[in-house]
């Protein structure tokens, strides 16, 4: 099903998902699997629910809606729908498309994505050897183009500012917050509060929603206008440009069938304005070949043996460099399972442990998350229960921008520690107690944003920062701290091991 976004390609999908007698929905965010695990319920269809932190299993189920890395290859179903089928390019995760198409095992796998995945899919199921039909979708509204710049002063209700990153939302929110109701989504929200933030803004509850990219997927909103702050992002790597998919893919969250039938596009500056207009108007590239193939336990476990070694950094560089496959497929980016390698190297684990840490969402940028880590990584170490220690007592909401950032650190800790847990069932045995904190957490992080604004302190000496301030310590602060000891920002020093130290240099966090 090929098409823009708001053309019914995913709709229509679903609906032959509903009438198949099995199915499997594999979904690209938790927040989409738990959509699509709640209509298929909402329609009498027995369904269970699999992310990689959450299992709602009915043992009478026909059909599973389920993240995409979750792909069970060992259940048949007469449908698969796979959404978002251009995420196959993505850099990071892109594998997982590649191991979907080619290893569900499905009578008919139906694709939703946009026209610029087309052709690396046919040539993907001409090498496979299968039969593609190809059925073309077209936006049920229209979307226009403003003309003319909006500043701040001129945005009126109904508008969804598109930012990205979180210090820019919060920023910008600030901004706005003196004559409206803002909602904000940005990456560190957990789906609960995003769900929850978008809700407010359907239902007329507040009047802006500013953004991070990730209203991309997976939330359908009454957006009238939707404008752009800016016309480059990080990307992980470098600052960049964007590119005309993602244009393409943010713009089309403006005007939603049966919502707002006319969508307009625009942008907070002229500069801004003149490059999502040629940006626009642009045709989007093919996807090309070759896709990524990520490194499996049976790869680690064979060079292991060929190298006569159980370290994870040396077996995982080895594959990044050397590994050659059959067919359009390379070895896929593992920037991320390397970085944890180190950390699981230092431990004495055996091979398949360490694969499997080395693949678990530790968000190690986060001195709190790289600490909580090192502490379940011990437990299992030592064979140890890992107990979950939850947040005391909370106020009523977070005053500051430090305040906020823990709470959404406790969060990201409660994924890591219910995805450890289906790892090894074993030692993670307090899931229910985390569970209860996540409800916590989400409910103090959504009346915090709901209050308003947040005060941003430098987190060594107290000095108050302007909140588009790029990072959580003063200049001064941070002059005098290459003379010693940096503070992580929860009040801790922030010591590295030995490894962490070597590969990475200690930098400011940003906020």
């Amino acid at each position: 099903h090929v098409g823009p976004t708001n053309s019914g390609k995913t709709y229509q999908a679903l609906k032959i998902l509903e009438e198949a007698d099995t199915g499997y929905y594999l979904a690209p965010l938790r927040l989409l699997a738990l959509e699509g695990y709640e209509n298929l319920k909402a329609k009498n269809v027995a369904v269970s629910l699999i992310t990689g932190e959450e299992e709602i299993i009915d043992e009478e189920s026909t059909h599973i809606s389920s993240t995409i890395e979750m792909m069970n290859a060992s259940v048949d179903v007469d449908v698969c729908v796979i959404d978002e089928i251009q995420m196959i390019n993505d850099r990071d995760r892109g594998w997982a498309w590649a191991n979907a198409l080619i290893g569900v095992p499905a009578k008919k796998v139906i694709l939703t994505g946009s026209a610029d995945a087309l052709n690396a899919v046919q040539e993907l199921c001409e090498y496979l050897d299968e039969p593609l039909t190809v059925t073309h979708f077209e936006r049920k509204n229209e979307l226009k183009l403003l003309s003319q710049a909006t500043p701040i002063k001129r945005i009126e209700k109904g508008t969804a500012v598109v930012a990205f990153s979180r210090r820019d939302v919060l920023g910008l929110k600030q901004q706005l917050s003196t004559n409206y109701e803002v909602s904000v989504v940005y990456g560190n929200l957990s789906p609960e509060v995003r769900r929850e933030e978008a809700r407010r803004f359907r239902e007329g509850k507040s009047d802006i929603l500013v953004a991070t990219d990730a209203i991309a997927m997976g939330l359908n909103l009454p957006i009238k206008t939707l404008l752009f702050s800016k016309d480059n992002k990080f990307d992980g790597l470098k600052r960049r440009e964007l590119l005309p998919t993602e244009v393409a893919q943010i713009s089309g969250r403006a005007g939603r069938y049966g919502l707002q039938e006319v969508g307009y596009i625009g942008a907070m500056d002229n500069k801004t304005l003149e490059t999502i207009t040629s940006k626009f108007h642009q045709p989007l590239p093919d996807i090309n070949l070759p896709f990524s193939v990520m490194a499996s336990l049976d790869h680690v476990m064979l060079i292991g043996e060929i190298l006569e070694t159980e370290n994870l950094s040396t077996i995982l560089n080895f594959f990044a460099e050397n590994m050659e496959f059959q067919g359009p497929f390379v070895a896929a980016n593992i920037d991320s399972m390397l970085e944890i390698a180190a950390i699981v190297d230092e431990y004495r684990l055996d091979l398949k442990t360490r694969f499997h840490l080395a693949c678990a969402p530790a968000s190690i940028s986060s001195p709190y998350i790289e600490s909580v880590f090192h502490r379940y990584i011990k437990e299992i170490e030592a064979n140890k229960p890992v107990i979950y220690i939850p947040p005391r007592d909370l106020p009523k909401y977070a005053q500051t921008n430090e305040m906020m950032l823990n709470a959404e650190d406790r969060v990201r800790e409660i994924s890591l520690y219910l995805w450890l847990s289906f790892k090894f069932e074993h030692l993670f045995q307090e899931t229910d107690k985390a569970i209860k904190a996540r409800v916590r957490l989400n409910n103090y992080i959504e009346a915090s944003l709901k209050q308003g604004n947040f005060v941003k302190q430098c987190t060594r000496c107290g000095v108050s920062l302007d909140f588009t301030y790029k990072f959580s310590i003063c200049d001064n602060c941070f002059a005098k701290g290459k003379r010693g000891s940096h503070s992580n920002g929860y009040g801790n020093k922030n010591e590295k091991s030995s490894s962490s130290r070597g590969r990475r240099k200690r930098r400011r966090r940003s906020s």
